[in-house]
């Protein structure tokens, strides 16, 4: 296998990750994910489109849209919990702690809009800019930059108010 195939292989690999981590923001699903992913991407290579991140976002969003998704109820799956029998009683206490905090993290972003996660995750995670999320997902840039607000704003109070009431 010569390095070219490698690396074409690495850039690959990458895109559907990110196509992936896409598409898990889209559906809060892990399952509806990998279908909305596969289908998407089947449809890039049956049309011939182009193997780029943009091309690929904009294939899974319009599958997404298409597939009635946002009608879908959102479920928050719990995380799996660890066998914490084996750990010293401190790293127990601060590995629930972490658990917790992904529980907490994982219901806030279950209570946000899918358009809100959408641009949240194009924004924090996929790091692009509103106009880049603008074009992309073709809304104005100022519906871009309310829709990241207002979803930062919601996780802000989410977690405020599950932090208080894990004190009481």
């Amino acid at each position: 296998m010569s390095r070219h195939d490698v690396d074409e292989r690495e850039l690959l690999q990458n895109l559907l990750q990110r196509g992936y981590r896409y598409a898990l923001s889209l559906t809060h699903n892990n399952e509806k994910a990998e279908d909305l992913l596969q289908d998407a991407w089947l449809s890039v290579l049956s049309k011939g489109g182009p193997r780029h991140v943009g091309y690929l976002f904009a294939t899974i969003r319009n599958r997404f849209i298409d597939l009635d998704r946002r009608a879908a109820v959102l479920l928050v799956e719990p995380l799996e919990e660890g066998d914490l029998a084996g750990m010293e009683p401190q790293a127990a206490l601060e590995a629930e702690e972490v658990r917790v905090e992904l529980l907490a993290l994982e219901s806030a972003l279950g209570t946000l809009r899918p358009e809100e996660r959408e641009v949240l995750f194009l924004t924090a995670v996929e790091g692009f800019t509103a106009r880049e999320v603008s074009q992309l997902t073709r809304r104005p840039r100022g519906t871009i930059l309310s829709l990241a607000y207002r979803a930062r704003i919601k996780l802000r109070e989410f977690m405020t108010r599950a932090e208080s009431e894990r004190r009481r």
